[in-house]
């Protein structure tokens, strides 16, 4: 309570609440880097392709399809994975042919009353796999899409090709882009079903056949979903609240950016400072790129300094910008500071990036929060999504992003309207890739690591890091925020922590730590 108090009293108060400046372009959250891989051959089924079309508009007919792999194989469950392999593509297909109409032939008399010819048609299947196929067809016939999603995630992780194909078939008839939330969303869901199926996983980005948006239209993108929802708002108040409190006293800051992008969250800091009595500190920000952010700039990091330089210049605040790669050692951050600095490193939605230890033995993630520890830094802000996808196996992980991105196809849909098309590349280009690359891909090649709250704690914990309170002048901002959104988003402190969630679902969470 004392801080906040003499917080309120520096003359900064709401200042680092986000702002639009006229000039500045304000941008999202960066978005995964892409990977491409020639990795991996896959036996190619044209007729299947066929079944599928691109998650571009449709000229002709005024829709909106799903985006598939091109590369979808349909093996026999009973075969080796030799023999599998050694089939032609011809007697590949008789067999979904041959599977498909037997299923057909099920579907149909089971909507017969007779149950003699029930009997006499699936006299192969026993009690319990009749009753496990009529739930199916119930599902399927009530159009259930979250269910048989989950039906068919099931199939692909039981190894179950024939089952997944057919359950394929039919979330293909339930699914839209330009539909309800999950419909949208199971778009995407099933084209990382696909992928995985076909085990394209390791060359996801490349067999994504969406059309690669120019980098100015990218970025238009991130700055719509930036605009529409609060989560990346909320994530940046929070820290920048963080940063602002525990340099309020200092002369020279120096600010570890570990993912900068566009460089927004600093504009509305930089105005705080500006006001802080007796005059703003000498402000040096060192800002490291990804590959997303740089492509949708059109450019390096300079573009980001001349920017935020020009801002600094602008509120008669001293600034200096430096440009860093990804630290690779203990020498490669000390270089970056200078005597007499305090320092802050901020980690917006950057670290689920970072491969664990379940990925390598250099365990990336911990290795760079002690490398950050060996700083001594004043402040270390994280903002992460609330998603437990890192470690969980494929099912699990499954059900995980379904309910996460359902949420947040929810809270998307309040703003912008279902057919406007803007909605519809801000989805497939900012969102789309990322829950794709959750169900698809394993290994290094899955970089979309959340983790929850409580197992960042743990990391920070024992890279030797305690907690750092968050202001409540910051959480009275925030909730200023969301009002001018939805009553449906809801604000949460709990254990030094704010939580930004949508209905009953955490989305964001944010602390700090010293």
């Amino acid at each position: 309570m004392q801080a906040s108090k003499r917080f309120r009293s520096s003359g900064m108060g709401d200042r680092f609440f986000y702002q639009p400046v006229q000039g500045i372009d304000p941008c999202c959250l960066p978005q995964s880097p892409t990977f491409d891989s020639n990795q991996g051959a896959h036996l190619s089924v044209q007729n299947l392709h066929e079944r599928y079309s691109t998650l571009e508009s449709s000229s002709a007919n005024g829709r909106y399809a799903v985006c598939i792999s091109p590369s979808t194989v349909i093996l026999s469950s009973s075969e080796s994975p030799m023999s599998q392999l050694e089939k032609s593509p011809s007697s590949i297909t008789d067999d979904i042919n041959d599977f498909n109409h037997k299923l057909r032939e099920l579907e149909t008399v089971m909507m017969e009353p007779d149950s003699d010819i029930i009997e006499n048609t699936c006299h192969n299947l026993t009690n319990a796999e009749m009753e496990n196929l009529r739930q199916i067809l119930d599902l399927i016939s009530r159009k259930d899409l979250k269910q048989v999603l989950v039906l068919c995630a099931r199939a692909v992780s039981d190894n179950d090709p024939l089952m997944a194909q057919w359950l394929m078939d039919e979330v293909r008839q339930m699914v839209s882009v330009s539909g309800e939330p999950i419909q949208r969303l199971g778009a995407y869901m099933l084209e990382g079903l696909v992928a995985r199926l076909a085990s394209s996983g390791s060359s996801i980005y490349k067999s994504l056949r969406c059309k690669e948006p120019e980098s100015s239209e990218l970025l238009s993108y991130m700055h719509i979903l930036y605009e529409v929802c609060p989560y990346f708002k909320f994530g940046y108040m929070s820290a920048n609240g963080a940063i602002a409190e525990a340099m309020k006293d200092e002369n020279r800051v120096h600010i570890i950016d570990f993912q900068i992008a566009q460089g927004s969250q600093w504009i509305t800091l930089i105005q705080a400072f500006a006001s802080r009595p007796g005059g703003p500190p000498l402000i040096r920000i060192t800002g490291i790129d990804d590959s997303t952010s740089a492509y949708a700039r059109g450019g390096g990091l300079g573009i980001v300094g001349k920017r935020l330089t020009k801002l600094a210049t602008q509120f008669n605040v001293p600034f200096e910008f430096h440009a860093a790669s990804l630290p690779g050692s203990d020498d490669d951050l000390e270089i970056l500071l200078k005597p007499g600095e305090a320092v802050a490193v901020n980690f917006a939605f950057m670290l689920h990036h970072m491969p664990d230890e379940s990925v390598t033995t250099e365990n990336h993630r911990d290795r760079l929060l002690r490398l950050v520890k060996s700083l001594s830094p004043k402040v270390v802000t994280l903002v992460e999504q609330e998603s437990n996808t890192n470690t969980a196996a494929f099912v699990p992980r499954f059900l995980e992003t379904l309910d996460y991105y359902t949420a947040m196809f929810e809270s998307i849909d309040v703003t912008l309207p279902r057919d406007r098309k803007e909605r519809i590349n801000v989805e497939q280009h900012c969102l789309a890739r990322d829950v794709v690359n959750i169900i698809a891909c394993e290994g290094a090649e899955r970089v979309e690591r959340h983790e929850l709250l409580g197992k960042w704690r743990s990391r920070f914990r024992m890279a030797g890091f305690s907690p750092y309170p968050l202001s409540s002048v910051v959480n009275s901002t925030i909730k200023t925020l969301l009002e001018s959104y939805s009553d449906r988003y809801r604000l949460e402190e709990k254990d030094e922590a704010l939580y930004l969630g949508w209905m009953n679902r955490d989305l964001v969470a944010s602390c700090a730590w010293k």
